[in-house]
């Protein structure tokens, strides 16, 4: 072999598989960057907002200084602690029956056959297909002949027809791949069949239920269509509907507004830290069945 000449450079290095060239990494994190900032603008200005004051936010420019008397105005001059324990109450009551019915309706077909199961699971798809507006007016009457109108059950069960298709789907999957051999192992042992339920698969089933109840619960949170239409009084009131009292026919209380929305976010984001670390476990489980 010839030696190489000076003036010549030897063969360009190969980059290992997986790195990626400094241009392309800059344009990705350039990227992420943008998104992020787009994403956390609006959080941002609503905070923003909530501390000019009442009238502040006309003028988001203009530096005027920080203060908290949105915040005191709707703890101690509105029924904000009403609504908010109305909405803790309809969440929470909400998420325990549609996550306990799901549970229950989602662990029965994956594991017993009997007639209409299959069609039990379709019929859950198809009510998820109807828009929410035209569900409004059958519950409406259907609640009247049951005198649940304006009350929290009815509230209740109104939110669960939602949460509960997509949770039972969602479950059904997720205890799809739970060996059968533990429920073989529960009988052996003794245990019902619901006891069985109860005892060895809700334990292995954490990340679902996780998942499901904190779409149950968000669900039931933020909802502001059926709560409009079936709570009639303030005193049951929630929070969605309570903010609607902040606007007027000429005047909108946006200081108010976004104050009461920075405190309404706080419980939202407990939960999601709560269960986020079931959230991706649970949401790529029930693909897995193979």
């Amino acid at each position: 072999m010839s030696a190489m000449s000076p003036g010549t450079t030897g063969p360009a290095k190969s980059r290992p598989r997986g790195e990626r060239s400094r241009g392309v990494s800059v344009a990705l994190h350039t990227a992420l960057i943008v998104a992020s900032l787009v994403s956390v603008f609006p959080v941002l200005f609503v905070v923003f907002v909530s501390l000019r004051g009442r009238d502040g936010w006309q003028e988001p420019t203009k530096f005027v200084g920080f203060e908290l008397s949105n915040y005191t105005h709707i703890l101690n001059n509105t029924e904000f602690l009403t609504w908010f324990g109305n909405s803790v109450i309809i969440a929470l009551g909400a998420t325990v029956l549609g996550v306990l019915v799901a549970a229950t309706a989602g662990y029965a077909v994956s594991r017993m056959r009997f007639p209409g199961h299959r069609p039990l699971m379709w019929t859950f798809l198809v009510v998820q297909m109807f828009p929410m507006a035209v569900l409004i007016v059958p519950l409406y009457n259907i609640l009247g002949r049951l005198e649940l109108l304006d009350s929290y059950t009815g509230l209740i069960l109104t939110y669960c027809s939602i949460s509960v298709p997509f949770c039972a789907w969602m479950l059904k999957g997720y205890f799809d791949t739970i060996p059968a051999e533990i429920d073989e192992a529960g009988r052996v042992d003794g245990l019902s069949p619901f006891g069985t339920f109860w005892r060895l698969i809700l334990p292995l089933a954490r990340p679902g239920l996780a998942v499901t109840g904190f779409y149950s619960f968000i669900t039931a949170w933020g909802e502001v269509a059926f709560a409009t239409q079936f709570m009639s009084s303030e005193k049951h009131y929630t929070l969605a509907v309570g903010l609607q009292t902040f606007v007027g026919q000429q005047k909108a209380e946006w200081g108010l507004m976004t104050a009461a929305a920075v405190l309404i976010t706080v419980p939202a984001g407990l939960v999601f830290f709560l269960a986020q670390k079931h959230l991706v476990a649970g949401l790529t489980a029930g693909g897995t069945k193979g």
